[in-house]
């Protein structure tokens, strides 16, 4: 029984670490670009990075949200189905 808690543990961790990329990722490449278009252009402002990625992640997960959701709502009900037998 605690083989399959690990095993549930493991999998649910792989999931949120999945999920998680193309918005890590696109804030990652978002930041090069806009940092190397400040270096270029010599603006100095600080709070622009931070809104253009905040704006770039928010449209990746307004974009992707449906595709994200259905790989977290299997896990979900596989959790929920096997939590009863988990608790043995």
């Amino acid at each position: 029984m605690n083989a399959e808690i690990v095993t549930h543990l493991h999998t649910s961790l792989m999931l949120v670490l999945w999920l998680s990329l193309p918005p890590l990722a696109i804030a990652a490449v978002v930041g090069l670009v806009v940092g190397l278009l400040q270096a270029v252009t010599q603006i100095q402002d600080q709070s622009l990075p931070q809104v253009v990625k905040l704006v770039a992640v928010l449209v990746t997960v307004a974009l992707l949200g449906p595709l994200l959701a259905s790989p977290l709502l299997r896990l979900t009900e596989r959790l929920l189905t096997d939590f009863p037998a988990l608790t043995r």
